[in-house]
């Protein structure tokens, strides 16, 4: 399945048909969590009141929106009950559906004329980082693309290991070194070979530790800082990959990582296995930065550039 026209390539019907059915069954649980509190809170009401309100906060929160985005969408609702004097409950899932879809960010297409496109990929261990790099190594091949990979998580054998199996499954060649070499050099290596080879596409891991941020800071600094003695402008794409099932954990770990290094995009993993998908709202708001990629299943062909306007109808199908 190609990649959704990441790199202007146009989808074909049966491709968008099927992207909507994997988006909506990765989020039936969430959508089911949400729905059954927003029914509690709107029984028996027939206007959109302070109580009602006071009532939906807490669904938003407890949905792992987040506190501050939680109160935003609040505050919006709020301005367009005094606005329009009277909005009903049933109106509700049509103005929830609006503010939420208006606080998202959709993710900058790629510009195809940058050759190597060098993405550096970022998270703790465990949240799918290698998986998302192989899925996304999948996608970018079936559109015809190029892609070399590049081991630089070299703290962890077991990392080498897993991009190693998922290179040969994808069918992309792997820059290694080994557990213990310099992830720099690593980093520096790939780039240095994708451009030989006229790749379009490299992709590198990078240690999942969430170590204290000075620490934290340098390393991913040193990891960017030699790529560009080959590519100037590399890495285009520094994105972060979180575990949707983690929920606030998520956040936090969104938040330390944006100050260690310019995170540019987000991947959100795992959310068909969990109920906590209101997280995405949370993430793509407060960090003003754009959920990029959405993991909706664990087969290879089970990452889609995320569309925050597909995303949200799936969220309140039904």
């Amino acid at each position: 399945m190609a990649f959704f026209g990441l790199f202007g390539k146009k989808k074909e019907e049966k491709q968008i048909a099927a992207e909507k059915e994997d988006l909506d069954q990765g989020l039936e649980r969430s959508r089911t969590g949400f729905f059954s509190k927003l029914a509690r809170v709107v029984a028996g009401k027939s206007t959109v009141d302070d109580a009602v309100l006071d009532d939906l906060e807490e669904v938003l929160v407890t949905s792992d929106v987040g506190v501050e985005t939680t109160l935003r969408i609040i505050g919006r609702i709020q301005e367009r009950v005094k606005r329009d004097k009277y909005v009903g409950t049933g109106e509700l899932n049509a103005i929830l559906r609006e503010e939420i879809t208006a606080l998202m960010k959709d993710p900058a297409p790629v510009d195809p004329a940058i050759k190597p496109y060098v993405i550096m990929v970022v998270g703790v261990n465990g949240v799918g980082k290698t998986t998302t790099i192989g899925k996304l190594a999948h996608a970018f091949k079936q559109e015809g693309k190029s892609v070399v990979l590049g081991a630089a998580d070299t703290f962890r054998a077991a990392a080498v290991d897993q991009l190693r199996i998922w290179s040969e499954r994808v069918g992309v060649p792997l820059v290694q070194q080994g557990m213990g070499a310099d992830p720099a050099a690593v980093a520096y290596d790939t780039v240095e070979s994708a451009r030989a080879k006229g790749a379009d596409v490299v992709i590198i891991d990078t240690a999942g530790r969430l170590h204290n941020k000075v620490g934290l800071m340098n390393e991913l600094t040193k990891v960017r800082n030699v790529m560009r003695k080959v590519i100037p402008d590399a890495p285009h794409e520094v994105l972060l990959v979180l575990d949707a099932s983690t929920g606030q954990n998520a956040i936090e770990q969104a938040r330390q990582f944006t100050k260690a290094t310019d995170v540019t995009a987000l991947a959100l993993t795992k959310i068909d296995g969990t109920a906590k998908g209101g997280v995405a709202i949370g993430i793509s708001d407060e960090f003003s930065i754009p959920i990029k990629y959405l993991g909706v299943g664990e087969g290879m062909h089970h990452l889609q550039l995320f569309d925050k306007k597909a995303f949200v109808e799936a969220l309140f199908k039904g």
